[in-house]
């Protein structure tokens, strides 16, 4: 759950929460069903998408090693999970805290190319499968894989 949620919890164990608190209590809890179905599409459906990003990225970089390549798709793999927790909890620092540091770490300039590609792709994949308002929760948590893994 998002640190200002948590804090809003914390909150209401001391005294009742006033209206402005309510209403980021209430917002939450108005986009609970766009967020789990948002979850489960990314759930049920991504083995589909990341396996057309594995069959374009394999056409697109032909001179790019296996290895790199797989070790590029593993790491799409725990990005959409995390990002798909992430937007059930609304909490962005939960990629960031819990996977990117590590994935830059283990991603090398080996497979940025790899990355630059499988991204394009996977946004293209994800497009057709969500809607705007899911792509509007989704495209924070990608963006920020994008910007470790690529920039």
């Amino acid at each position: 759950m998002n640190r200002e949620l948590q804090d809003l919890i914390a909150r209401a164990e001391e005294r009742f929460l006033a209206d402005g608190d309510l209403k980021l209590l209430e917002s939450y809890v108005a986009s609970i069903p766009e967020r789990l179905a948002t979850y489960r599409i990314l759930r049920d459906r991504e083995l589909t998408m990341v396996q057309a990003v594995a069959d374009g990225a394999s056409e697109a970089l032909p001179g790019v090693a296996e290895a790199d390549l797989k070790k590029a798709l593993q790491g799409l793999l725990l990005v959409v999970r995390y990002c798909a927790m992430g937007i059930l909890t609304d909490d962005e620092n939960l990629l960031k805290q819990r996977l990117l540091g590590w994935l830059e770490q283990v991603s090398g300039p080996d497979t940025k190319k790899a990355n630059e590609v499988i991204y394009k792709l996977f946004n293209q994949q994800v497009r057709q499968h969500l809607s705007e308002g899911q792509m509007n929760l989704l495209q924070p948590f990608i963006t920020t894989a994008q910007v470790t893994l690529i920039y």
